[in-house]
């Protein structure tokens, strides 16, 4: 095998293997909060306490996030119709809260696309690796013809 289709290869499979190493770690959101969920007497409990640093009100889905003094987060779902009076006694504690509208549902049923990216560049890789192996074969079948000159 010629040295340079040796090199190719070597290349053909580190790079899938590389990728494949690096992409959990390029997946994983630094940034990202986990909210634990809770009922509706846990939030009027802590709210109560005053242990809530501050909310946000989910029109669309009936939904309150809560940043918790301690650093905890939490989400809450409240009954149809219930939103005038959990931002009542939100704002009656001194809570800093904001409301999310109408757009705030799309962004949260949205699916992420990745795995059709996923897919496309697997595709990718198994032609370039179809298409090498074709060519190596192409090669290794094709021998000079010697005593014709």
């Amino acid at each position: 095998m010629k040295a340079a289709i040796r090199r190719v290869l070597v290349l053909l499979v580190m790079a899938p293997a590389a990728l494949a190493m690096l992409a959990p770690a390029a997946s994983a959101a630094p940034g990202t909060v986990g909210y634990q969920h809770e009922s509706v007497a846990q939030f009027e409990a802590q709210l109560k306490g005053g242990r809530i640093h501050e909310a946000t009100i989910n029109k669309r889905l009936r939904s309150v996030r809560l940043s918790l003094t301690d650093g905890r987060h939490m989400l809450a779902q409240y009954a149809p119709h219930q939103e005038p009076r959990v931002l009542a006694e939100l704002k009656a504690r001194g809570v800093p809260v904001s409301v999310l509208g109408a757009t705030a549902k799309k962004k949260a049923g949205k699916k992420a696309v990745h795995h059709k990216l996923r897919y496309i560049a697997g595709g990718i890789v198994i032609a370039v690796v179809v298409i090498v192996g074709g060519v190596m074969l192409y090669n290794r079948r094709r021998r000079p013809i010697e005593g014709l000159g």
